[in-house]
């Protein structure tokens, strides 16, 4: 029968972490709760939508969580009414205690709560990866691959495996990050001085977001690990488990352009905000696109709506290279791509008005940006 003792900021604070995990419209009923393992080591909270798993251990050796473990036990809870109750109560030291019929007693100052659980034998069990030979990353390494790639990810399920990110490790420890939805794509590659095995997974860019809120700054590192449909990040204290898309992702290195007769270099602050007065009037559009023009050594854009008024703006270039040209987009694309781009500029490159251009940061290759045009009357 669980019994322990904590204090409640602190709890409060892991049970927010595993709840990222938990969906209170899940297909399946016994995914909405929350499941809580005392041991004397500590207790784990555990959280699932099937999807993604998080487990969030708090040993007893960790002094600002006040724990005390007096019996050692495991329950379920409704985990979204059980937070909200453990938010609300006055005072800082939180007991816990497990009483008949899988009942949860809480105390709390002059507070007594008594919420019904159930029975810990009916949570699905997490499949367990093996745990030798990790690949260890740096966080800050990790959440940069994502946030420069994930954004390009597919929201369309008619295509579940374009709503992944597609991360390959060679056997030469260089790690490679793609993601399309066929309109455009984004890829990270880096050399990684120390790597695991060579792999080849899709991991869904909901879950991949989904950890960059888990794991704060302070975990500095983290390891990963993989099974057969399934890929484990895993900290000091939080194991977040992820099932991977299965199928076979597309080829996307001959999709990227090596040659090009046109080159503009910009200043990424400068030509989003450009793009962003575009946007403005070009969601009014029927087919909403901004249109770029090089000529005669200048570049303009130009966006015109008949309901609500245009744009024919003289862009600020910093150099251009190449043949005249004029191209439709649509400047959403534009707009995101710029934005996870750290350099203070972007050169874009083109081949022809009906191709692919890239985006790619002035100072470094790592980083690679793909937009499709669109063709226009």
């Amino acid at each position: 029968m669980l019994q322990f003792s904590i204090n409640k900021n602190f709890f409060l604070q892991a049970l927010n972490t595993v709840k990222r995990a938990i969906s209170s419209k899940n297909a399946i009923p016994i995914l909405s709760t929350l499941k809580i393992e005392a041991h004397a080591e500590g207790v784990i909270l555990i959280g699932s939508n099937g999807q993604i798993s998080i487990e969030n251990f708090i040993p007893v050796e960790q002094k600002d969580a006040g724990l005390v473990v007096d019996q050692p036990g495991s329950l379920l809870l409704e985990a979204t009414f059980f937070i909200n109750v453990i938010s609300s109560l006055p005072s800082l030291e939180l007991d816990l205690k497990e009483i008949e019929n899988k009942q949860l007693l809480l105390k709390s100052g002059k507070s007594e709560i008594t919420l019904k659980g159930k029975d810990s034998n009916q949570y699905p069990r997490i499949q367990e990866i093996p745990t030798s030979n990790p690949l260890l990353l740096e966080t800050k390494v990790l959440k940069e691959l994502i946030s420069e790639t994930a954004f390009a990810a597919s929201s369309q399920e008619s295509r579940p495996i374009l709503t992944g990110v597609h991360f390959v490790l060679d056997e030469n420890k260089q790690l490679k990050t793609v993601a399309t939805d066929s309109h455009r794509l984004s890829q990270k590659i880096i050399q990684l001085e120390n790597a695991g095995d060579a792999f080849d997974v899709v991991i869904p860019s909901k879950s991949l977001k989904e950890f960059t809120a888990v794991f704060g700054d302070e975990i500095t590192s983290i390891e990963v690990f993989f099974a057969q449909n399934q890929l484990l990040f895993k900290s000091e204290y939080i194991s977040f488990y992820i099932r991977l898309l299965e199928g076979n992702y597309p080829d996307t290195n001959r999709l990227i352009p090596t040659m090009f007769n046109s080159q503009l270099t910009f200043n990424v602050v400068q030509l989003r905000q450009a793009m962003e007065r575009a946007r403005l009037l070009s969601n009014a559009t029927q087919n909403g696109t901004v249109k770029v023009e090089i000529k005669d050594q200048t570049v303009r854009s130009y966006v015109n709506s008949p309901e609500v008024g245009q744009v024919d703006e003289e862009l600020e270039v910093l150099a251009i290279e190449g043949e005249d040209l004029s191209i439709s987009f649509n400047p959403n694309y534009m707009i995101e791509a710029l934005k996870a781009i750290k350099s203070e500029e972007v050169i874009l490159s083109f081949i022809s008005s009906i191709r692919p251009f890239t985006l790619k940061a002035a100072e470094e290759d790592q980083l690679i940006q793909l937009i499709t045009p669109v063709r226009t009357n």
